[in-house]
């Protein structure tokens, strides 16, 4: 999927064989997507040693396309009637730089029936929202060399169980509220009153990146509020273990002057940070906004990239598994894109396999040209080391703009054909010993 940017199985291989064989990978029973996702950390575990890594986690619809005599098992997704699997995934995000660091957990399923019974009247461990505390504490012990930890999610993810179960320490949560929450004590406040009631204590002018058509990049004036807060336990929560109330800072920053025919962003912040300060404050802000990463994710797993959607794979449960490896993929595929100025400073590693690198240590020198432009800048067994070399054999000649997708795509793919034959060659040498 890395090599060739598509999870049709019949571009994935280059003969009949290989596409039968792929199509068997994914419908063999021994094969899980739990698996797939536990694999997702493989390499994220050692990128993250000693940084603050923001752990951010979503979750998609994946909709394949579906008619009445042929559902493929699929169980629906989303409002309508949309087919499909749904997605969650973590990733880990270096906090100072925005490096995506790789996957850290998640699930993938299909919705196999409808559940009608309330939400309010269901334990945790009969709701779907439950990934949301689940992946988080999971991803503990995945990110338990990192120097701190703060996990984000939107609204979704604002269910209490988190804030009794997730923050420990260097462990903080931060997340966009859902609904207006009942404080503690005797008191009639809210934390949506509360936050009208902050002092305005800053202002700013932040660019918003585009998020869909409908979103397009643009300016915006924000004014920005800031306390502490104490929320109660819901009184309908089934688990009383969890703590009856909890001390968190709420960050409210709402848009002013928006333009015309355009919905003010306005968003109420809840977060286990201590929020002291207006500097901090603006930090949560900015920390949140680097969810765009895991929705950049998902469209290159999508419409902007592998074209999951696209799929005509015969089986939900295969479905499920190839939307767990494309994850991966597109995981990749934005950070060999991501790192290619090497601002980050990630290894190699991150991405590339210890053969892999093999294979680009020895490709190296034969893509370097005379000119200093033409030497590679980036320290070997670096990440940007290995996308230079990606680049180069993209037909990229190390002037004018620098390498963008279709390159790496097309140095990807070369790259791929090309280990495959310096891998067979090194095997044939150690069982030959050709001098």
């Amino acid at each position: 999927m890395r090599s060739s940017k598509t999870v049709c199985l019949h571009r994935l291989g280059k003969t009949r064989g290989d596409e039968l064989g792929a199509g068997s990978f994914f419908n063999n029973k021994k094969v899980t997507a739990g698996r797939i996702v536990e694999s997702w950390s493989q390499q994220t575990r050692a990128a993250v040693t000693g940084r603050h890594v923001l752990a951010i986690q979503d979750t998609t619809e994946v909709h394949f396309a579906t008619k009445p005599k042929r559902r493929r098992g699929l169980g629906r997704c989303g409002h309508g009637n949309a087919y499909g699997v749904l997605a969650h995934v973590m990733m880990a995000v270096d906090a100072d730089s925005e490096a995506c660091l790789g996957l850290v957990g998640g699930q993938v399923w299909n919705r196999k029936s409808t559940v009608t019974s309330p939400l309010r009247k269901r334990a945790l461990a009969d709701r779907e929202s439950r990934r949301w505390t689940e992946t988080a504490v999971q991803a503990k012990e995945v990110l338990s060399a990192a120097a701190m930890v703060t996990v984000i999610s939107d609204r979704e993810g604002d269910i209490y169980p988190t804030w009794g179960r997730v923050p420990g320490e260097n462990v903080h949560v931060l997340n966009r509220v859902m609904s207006d929450r009942r404080l503690a004590g005797e008191t009639d406040a809210t934390l949506y009153t509360v936050a009208d009631s902050f002092p305005v204590a800053s202002g700013a002018l932040i660019a918003l990146r585009a998020r869909s058509p409908a979103h397009a990049a643009r300016q915006a004036r924000l004014e920005l509020r800031f306390g502490a807060v104490e929320i109660a336990r819901p009184v309908n929560e089934k688990d009383r273990d969890l703590p009856a109330r909890a001390k968190l800072w709420l960050v409210d920053v709402r848009e002013v002057d928006a333009p015309e025919g355009v919905e003010p962003l306005h968003w109420r912040l809840l977060t286990t940070h201590d929020v002291s300060d207006i500097a901090t404050a603006w930090r949560i802000v900015d920390w949140y906004r680097m969810r765009w990463w895991i929705e950049q994710l998902f469209r290159v797993s999508k419409s902007q990239g592998l074209g999951l959607e696209e799929s005509q794979l015969g089986t939900a449960d295969g479905l499920v598994k190839l939307s767990a490896a494309a994850m991966k993929a597109a995981c990749i595929d934005m950070q060999l894109v991501q790192e290619r100025d090497g601002v980050h400073g990630l290894a190699a590693s991150v991405v590339f396999t210890e053969m892999d690198i093999v294979t680009i240590t020895a490709l190296n020198p034969t893509l370097e040209g005379k000119t200093v432009r033409q030497q590679n800048p980036h320290p070997p067994r670096s990440l940007a080391w290995a996308a230079w070399v990606i680049a180069r054999l993209g037909s990229w000649h190390c002037y004018g703009k620098p390498p963008g997708p279709i390159t790496f795509h097309r140095g990807i793919e070369k790259f791929h054909a090309i280990h495959e034959g310096f891998s067979l060659y090194a095997n044939l040498q150690r069982e030959v010993r050709i001098p």
